[in-house]
């Protein structure tokens, strides 16, 4: 049985750190449109939906992606307190979905192969895992902020690639039904799966130097097609 997928994609139009960045080019096109041409290539996605308050992202739309449905982002929403999971109750309520994948303009590296993965290997998981979120592995020294190693023993040098991994939630994917956010206020389930993003994809533009890095790594990838 055909599962039916859909992706939301959060867009606000003010970001504090990083000035208007959701529409901002990056490699010489508004950064939305890399996040939306990378869903739009995965077969396994039925309908990607916008969820924003931006004039310039729903112009942006309307020229660029026809295929994409947008929502205007209700009032009560807009609030900076306001959690995403609220957003994304108030979105799955619209747009009915067996589940929904989560993720973010500000992940444009992300390729529409590791999105086809995640998805892949979600749905062969089932029913042993009810949600999934990406994670970022970590193979360095780490220590609490108590001054305490957090994965290794300062008394024994291992090599870093030698440590027993660590892994960052990275917030590029999360894949989870609505009935999880409804009931948790969240879209872990009780048995989330893991999913390994290579770092190189995983960057996140949260402050003014990520987005400098991830328009440099983009440009570099284009050099090598």
């Amino acid at each position: 049985m055909t599962q039916k997928i859909i992706a939301l994609v959060p867009m606000r139009h003010h970001s504090a750190r990083v000035p208007g960045k959701n529409y901002r080019p990056l490699g010489g096109e508004p950064l939305f449109h890399h996040i939306l041409n990378t869903l739009q290539a995965v077969d396994a996605i039925q309908q990607v939906v916008v969820d924003t308050d931006s004039e310039v992202i729903l112009a942006g739309l309307a020229e660029h992606f026809p295929k994409v449905k947008a929502i205007h982002r209700p009032d009560h929403l807009c609030a900076d307190d306001i959690p995403m999971n609220e957003i994304l109750i108030h979105d799955s309520g619209i747009i009915q979905a067996d589940y929904y994948l989560q993720t973010h303009t500000t992940n444009p590296l992300l390729r529409p192969e590791t999105v086809a993965g995640a998805i892949e290997t979600f749905l062969a998981s089932i029913p042993e895992y009810d949600s999934l979120f990406g994670v970022t592995r970590l193979q360095t020294r780490l220590w609490d902020q108590l001054g305490r190693p957090v994965n290794h023993n300062p008394a024994v040098l291992l090599r870093t690639q030698d440590l027993p991994p660590i892994y960052e939630e990275n917030s590029c994917i999360y894949i989870f039904k609505r009935e999880t956010l409804i009931a948790r206020r969240n879209r872990l389930g009780e048995r989330p799966l893991m999913f390994e993003i290579p770092a190189e994809e995983a960057w996140d533009i949260d402050e003014e130097l990520d987005f400098t890095v991830a328009d440099t790594l983009f440009r570099a990838r284009q050099g090598e097609a």
